[in-house]
Order: C-alpha cells, then structure tokens, then sequence
C-alpha cells in the first residue's frame, strides 16, 4: 500500500483497509519511542500552525526527531510575514522549497486545500477551521482500537460541542468504516450539523441524538467528550447558553459500563472532572500518546 508523496487532507479520503494498514505501522512505531530511528533522515517538516496547538504541534515535532528528521516552522503567525500581508498561496510556494512535508493548521475552512493545490510536497491538515481534523481522528481511531481490543460491535458516544467542533466530525466520518452504533450528545444548539447526519445515515450508520447523558450512559462503550470552543462561536452571548452544560464526573460515570472508556482530545476546561482521572475509565492521556505513534507512521509513510 503506497502513501509516498500522499497529502493527508480528510479522513473520510481514507479506506478502511488503509486505516488499518496505517494502525498497524503506528504499533510498529512503538519499538522507536525509546530508541529512535535514523528513516526520515536528511528529511525535513514544516510546520505552519495559524492557530494555538499543543498536542498536535509538538506530537509532530517529537515524531519526526525520532525518526531523525528535522523540523521548522512557527506556532504564532504574528511571527511569520501573515502579519505584512502574505497570502497563504505565497508562503506555501516559499516553504515547499524549504521542506519535503507541511504541516498546516488554520483557523479558515479550505485554507488546507488550497495550500495542497499550490504544493509540490505533501500537505498534512493539522485542523483547518471547524470541518476537519484527520490525523486527530486516526489517533482517536487507534486509541479506541488499542483500549478495546476493536471498533465494531461497539456502541461510541460522542459529547459536546458537535457543531462547531472539528475533531468530532472526523471522527464521526471514520467511525463510518465500522460497525457501530453512534450516539450523538449535545445541546440543541450544538446538534451535529445536518450534512454529517445525512452522510452518516447514507452509509447506513445507527445514529441516536439525546441532550441528556444519562439517558444513554449505561449503553455506551466509549464516551469521547470534547471541550465546548467559545473561540469558535460567531456570537459570544450564543456560547454564554451553552457553557458549563455537561461536567463529567465519577457521580456521572456510576452507571456507566465496568469496561467503558473515556476519551477526550484535550485540552479539557471543566467538562471532564478530574476525580475522574484515577478511574479506570479514564483514557484521555494515553489517548494524547497515541497521537505520537500514529503521526510517526504517517510521517514514515508519506516521506519514507
């Protein structure tokens, strides 16, 4: 299965079988967390992050070290020549020249795409506005993969800010490779946007909407809770509504299954408590340390 060169622009670009071949690399990788790897070396990785990040910044700085690449970039566009006027058709024509990857995230929905159109190396979308989130989704894939042993048969829960939220759709359209039962938790205000429903139900997945967590808690397998993005709503009195509406706690989680687990993408501002974080449900750290291995096999493939 060929990725050389391959721009990692949507999960939904993405097989099952593809998937899975990329799961399988992202084991592998494990062996070089403590020993490193010299395969991407003399090889280098740009990245370009419009926006704040943490994890998904430094988790694709770690990974190309360890397998012995080379990184630049910035992580404030105030310090990049976004802030003389440059368009981002120009950087990406200056940087191409400077790296044989780029990494870009970026508060506009398309910039991603429009950037992959102008690039003679790979683009990666590390988050472009509210719509995508690949790599974010593959690794939420791989954690639920490697803490439940599969993805089919199992019932997934997906809480939060399901509007505006980016991680969540993605992971809703790569779940969409599996048999599973998906049930959607939010707010009137924050229902799953109606284009993902009617793509969803198209390749025939059990979709249930509630409001109400504990309506649904003793069904779930997996409950991925995300944080609600007040940097993303249009209308801050809109977000004042909604804020603080869910708060994960152990009194939360007594009648969930003895095997469920909790993911989070991080970070979290209230909505999962931390009496939580000693239960054995909680998944969301080890969760964020996945991000690293699937990114190494990501990066390995596309470069190697």
């Amino acid at each position: 299965m060929d990725f050389s060169g391959r721009n990692i622009m949507s999960i939904q670009d993405f097989s099952r079988d593809e998937l899975e071949h990329i799961f399988k690399i992202a084991s592998d990788m494990e062996k070089f967390v403590k020993t490193g790897s010299d395969m991407l070396k003399n090889k280098i990785l740009a990245n370009l992050f419009f926006e704040p990040s943490t994890r998904t910044r430094l988790s694709f700085v770690s990974a190309m070290y360890r397998l012995g690449g080379k990184v630049l970039g910035f992580d404030d566009p105030k310090m990049s020549s976004r802030a003389k006027g440059e368009t981002l058709v120009d950087t990406i024509r200056v940087i191409e020249s400077y790296a044989d990857a780029i990494v870009i995230r970026h508060t506009i929905e398309g910039s991603v795409t429009l950037a992959a159109e102008y690039s003679n190396v790979p683009i990666i979308n590390a988050g472009s506005g509210t719509l995508g989130h690949p790599t974010q989704a593959m690794l939420d894939l791989f954690a639920i993969l490697r803490e439940k042993n599969t993805i089919d048969g199992l019932t997934v829960g997906i809480l939060g800010d399901l509007k505006y939220g980016r991680t969540v759709k993605s992971l809703a359209y790569g779940l969409a490779n599996y048999d599973v039962q998906l049930v959607f938790v939010a707010p009137e205000q924050l229902r799953m946007r109606r284009d993902v429903l009617e793509d969803l139900s198209e390749e025939g997945k059990s979709i249930r909407e509630v409001s109400d967590l504990d309506e649904v808690i003793s069904d779930l397998d997996v409950l991925y809770v995300t944080r609600i993005q007040e940097e993303r709503f249009p209308d801050p009195s809109e977000y004042e509504k909604v804020k603080g509406y869910f708060r994960i706690n152990r009194r939360t989680l007594k009648s969930a299954k003895d095997d469920l687990i909790v993911l989070h993408p991080l970070p979290r501002v209230g909505e999962i408590s931390t009496d939580v974080d000693s239960t054995k449900h909680a998944r969301y750290f080890k969760q964020s340390s996945y991000g690293l291995l699937v990114r190494m096999a990501l990066l390995s493939l596309i470069l190697s």
